[in-house]
Formats: C-alpha cells, structure tokens, sequence
C-alpha cells in the first residue's frame, strides 16, 4: 500500500526495521530536549504528515523498550490517525515512573503500526446468541 508522506523534520522517515517488523518507529521532531517529571505528560510533535488511504488507520503506539526501561508509554494508546485527518502526527507521551525522564530530539519516542478497518452497520435485536463464554469478562476462560 502507498502512503502519501510529508516529512518536515530533519529525521529519516518512518521505516521498518526488519521484514517482518509491523510498526515503524516515530520520532520527537524537538529542537530542545523535554523533561517529563513522574506522572508528567507532553504532546511531542512528529514533523509527519500523512493520507492514509480510505478504509485504513495509523494506529499511533508505545515502545516497549520506553515501557519497560523508563515507564514512559503513549498515554491515549492506541492513539488513531484517521483516514481523513491531515495535520501534523503527534504523540502524547506519560512518564509513569518514579523519577524524570528525559526526551531528546530525534529520539524514537513511537510506534506507528498502519491497518485496515470496516465500518459497521448496527442490528438492533432483543437477544444474542448463546456461546461457551458467555458474559464472562476479565479472567473469566481461566488462561
């Protein structure tokens, strides 16, 4: 699939690392680095502008090594850019850690993984079929 791309930073556009890689990472177009004390969060400008073709979504998502290293992950996860929506891609990150974090300019800050979607039509019914599940929620199939 081509994806229409404005590229206004002074960073490579986003690119999968390896073949079978399914997001592509983002990075803070910042000329200065943003502090994040704990619980602290900021909407970091990408310099990326795109048209996703109709019928798809970029699905904007943390990095685990961010997640799991510093606690910082992207607060409205998964973030959505829409088909439709053509201004400047950011991400809101959150420092849920104990101490500050520190984003540098440049740094992959993001995930962008892109995917297709449909569009519903409502049925209104009474009732829904019975399956094994059920109305089990959480923790309710026992893995």
């Amino acid at each position: 699939m081509k994806v229409k791309i404005v590229n206004k930073s002074p960073f490579d556009t986003p690119f999968y690392a390896t073949e079978k890689s399914a997001g592509m990472d983002i990075k803070a177009n910042i000329e200065t680095p943003i502090t994040l004390a704990p619980l602290e969060r900021a909407m970091v400008p990408t310099g990326l502008y795109i048209a996703l073709p109709e019928g798809t979504e970029a699905q904007i998502r943390p990095r685990s090594g961010l997640a799991a290293k510093h606690g910082v992950t992207v607060l409205n996860t998964p973030g959505t850019i829409d088909a439709d929506y053509r201004g400047e891609i950011k991400v809101i990150l959150v420092n849920l850690s104990s101490t500050e974090f520190i984003i540098n300019p440049g740094e992959r800050i993001a995930q962008m993984v892109v995917a297709r979607y449909e569009h519903v039509e409502w049925d209104s019914v009474e009732l829904l079929d019975e399956t094994e599940r059920g109305a089990g929620g959480f923790g309710s199939t026992g893995r």
